[in-house]
């Protein structure tokens, strides 16, 4: 079996903003989504960072912070009263009952402020690609409301090196970290493509290339749809 292949999902139908086309990318810790998704915004995509998000809602005095705050105590906050996401992810990341109740308090937040900017993004553009950046895009239901979604794998060992050497975990740090997200197997069923993280860049990114026209195409195809059908 070729390691780039399509999968076409049929149980959920897709979400279409207007003209726009909403991708969600997703991967196992260290997979090579983040080298994926800098490769679609060289091609002109528009990038939305799940992470990025939730650094945003647990901003201090925010009604995430506040939550987070009252469930795991101040030892979770740094000095300048931030969320200290070493000290927090030590915490929930050896628990599964509390990492669910800190996404419950973040994931609802995340995805408001991502409808937020998909609705900015459809007036700066009516037909752009927009890429959803997010590690735990099906744990949190999100890919309910993606058009398509990518899978970025890789094998284990090449995901607990990566995540080592960038994040500075030990192995088993980033082995707990992995155990905790939904097995790359069982995201593989929810996914329209499945890139391969540990090719090589050229490859990659001319797999990327080769979707990103796709996606382009729809979305000017679902344009030319909707000016026919206007009275």
């Amino acid at each position: 079996m070729p390691k780039f292949f399509l999968i076409y999902c049929c149980s959920q139908p897709p979400m279409l903003w207007l003209a726009m086309v909403v991708v969600g990318l997703t991967g196992g810790l260290a997979s090579g989504k983040t080298t994926v998704a800098k490769i679609f915004q060289s091609l002109g995509a528009s990038i939305i960072d799940a992470d990025e998000l939730a650094r945003a809602v647990v901003q201090p005095g925010k009604p995430a912070w506040r939550d987070i705050v009252k469930e795991f105590g101040t030892q979770v906050l740094a000095k300048d009263r931030t969320i200290n996401r070493q000290a927090l992810a030590d915490i929930v990341f050896k628990s599964p009952k509390k990492l669910h109740v800190l996404q419950a308090i973040i994931h609802p937040r995340v995805a408001r402020e991502q409808a937020k900017q998909v609705k900015s993004m459809r007036h700066e553009d009516p037909h752009a690609v927009i890429i959803y950046d997010a590690a735990l895009l099906l744990e949190a239901g999100a890919h309910r409301r993606m058009d398509h979604v990518i899978v970025v794998t890789a094998d284990r060992a090449t995901q607990l090196a990566r995540a080592c050497r960038r994040d500075g975990l030990t192995k088993a740090q980033a082995l707990r970290r992995i155990r905790q997200q939904m097995p790359l197997r069982h995201k593989l069923d929810y996914a329209d493509a499945v890139l391969d993280g540990t090719w090589s860049h050229t490859r990659l990114r001319h797999a990327v290339e080769s979707l990103y026209r796709t996606y382009v195409s729809e979305a000017r195809s679902q344009t030319a749809r909707r000016s026919l059908n206007t009275p």
